[in-house]
């Protein structure tokens, strides 16, 4: 890989990290607002509204100047974000800030790797990102989940910083600086030398430019299929984030601290996952991962019959003053090996994507594209989970709807790969160069 591509991944590293840490910060404010339960994942709503709404324009936006300069200015306004929740505006507004930054982010952060690198490297590529991502989701997590923690939150709330009375605003102040550090590796990012032609400024001809990508990406044999399973997974997956929580309260009576972690389990299986995709999967081999997809979602729906009372009181394992009680145990490993099929099946998806937008459109184009129907369906799926809590139903119906669902949606993508198979070879289009 070439130097700057770390540079890349360490930028990307601490700014996931404290997106993810911020998340918990700002769910454990909620709480201390005593805000109704159907509002936490509404928090993830409006961080993401801003990659739907902006979509049009922040891939133009990306393609306008060089992309590290672009992910410091983006970086900038997650850091105002992250001030304007701490010194008091509500947490759904101001998490909706961060992801303003976040949506503008995006299309730089995805599209630099297909300037920087040749098509042959992508699927490792991005097996390093999404592996230093999901990274930075695990010890993110973690870190918002011991920052709230009052043993903790003490040391900081001991030096009398302004606006800083609680736990989640003293873990504010942290994830500030974590932002901070992000944006000195972007002022590192090198430039790539790519440019693209003029930007267009007027707001029609940008969503008609848009229109246009959308359309082509979809229209395209293996763009449709890819576009298709990675707008799926992240709806999903940023869904499961919240079930998780729920479910790690319901069924094994923990707390939003502990229950961070268990986030931060499926986290360390996708890393695993991304990681054997990015040594084993070829981008000519990529679509041969699709059955993963129906595979993890049997696996989550048997989350729905997993409870702590399936194991004897006091049955686990003693580690030197640790105990972990097996119920526990056996949760960790379920739960990382349902991340693992995650990763194994987006990464490679994920490389062709960009290879195909890379091909049809541009890079920060096709990255915005994705962006939007990606965060679409996080919209989407997040409504519907947020009704259903508001609805009072019980997490073991939610987790077997959620996984019959992804189930469904691989099979009818199968389906529609096998009849453009049928029509011509769509797969021998893979790492055909941009003309």
């Amino acid at each position: 890989m070439k130097k700057g591509f770390y540079t890349i991944m360490a930028a990307q590293f601490f700014s996931s990290l404290a997106d993810n840490a911020l998340l918990i910060a700002a769910i454990a404010l909620l709480k201390d607002l005593h805000a109704p339960q159907w509002m936490t994942p509404l928090l993830k709503l409006f961080f993401v509204l801003s990659y739907v709404v902006l979509a049009a324009f922040v891939g133009a936006f990306a393609d306008s100047r060089p992309k590290g300069r672009v992910m410091f200015m983006t970086n900038t306004i997650k850091v105002l974000g992250c001030m304007t929740m701490l010194i008091g505006a509500h947490p759904l507004l101001a998490y909706g800030i961060v992801g303003f930054g976040a949506a503008a982010y995006s299309p730089a952060k995805y599209g630099i790797l297909t300037e920087l690198l040749p098509p042959e490297r992508l699927v490792a590529a991005n097996g390093w990102i999404e592996g230093t991502t999901v990274g930075s989701i695990i010890l993110g997590t973690v870190m918002g989940g011991a920052l709230i923690a009052p043993n903790i939150a003490h040391y900081t709330l001991h030096y009398s910083l302004p606006f800083v009375h609680t736990a989640a605003q003293a873990a504010m102040v942290i994830i500030m600086v974590v932002y901070v550090i992000a944006a000195l590796f972007n002022l590192g990012i090198p430039d790539t030398g790519a440019r693209y032609p003029q930007q267009q400024h007027d707001p029609i001809r940008l969503i008609t430019d848009f229109a246009d990508c959308f359309t082509a990406l979809w229209n395209d044999k293996l763009g449709q299929i890819s576009l298709a399973v990675t707008t799926l997974f992240w709806g999903a997956g940023a869904t499961l984030q919240f079930i998780v929580l729920k479910w790690a309260e319901y069924s094994l009576g923990m707390n939003l601290s502990q229950g961070a972690i268990l986030q931060a389990v499926v986290a360390v299986g996708v890393a695993a996952g991304a990681m054997i995709a990015a040594a084993r999967v070829p981008l000519k081999r990529s679509l041969s991962v699709l059955p993963v997809g129906i595979l993890m979602g049997v696996s989550v729906m048997a989350m729905a019959f997993y409870t702590r009372s399936l194991f004897p009181h006091g049955f686990g394992v003693h580690m030197g003053h640790m105990y972990l009680p097996a119920y526990l145990i056996v949760a960790y490993l379920f739960l990382m090996f349902v991340g693992a099929l995650s990763g194994y099946f987006v990464v490679p998806m994920n490389a062709l994507l960009q290879h195909r937008g890379h091909v049809l459109l541009s890079a920060g184009h096709s990255i915005a594209v994705q962006n939007f129907n990606e965060n679409l369906s996080v919209l989407v799926m997040l409504c519907l989970y947020a009704v259903l809590i508001w609805l009072n139903v019980r997490v073991e119906f939610v987790i077997v709807l959620f996984g019959t669902f992804v189930c469904l949606m691989m099979w009818l993508v199968m389906r529609r790969h096998q009849a453009n198979q049928r029509e011509f070879d769509s797969i021998a289009l893979i790492g055909e160069q941009k003309h």
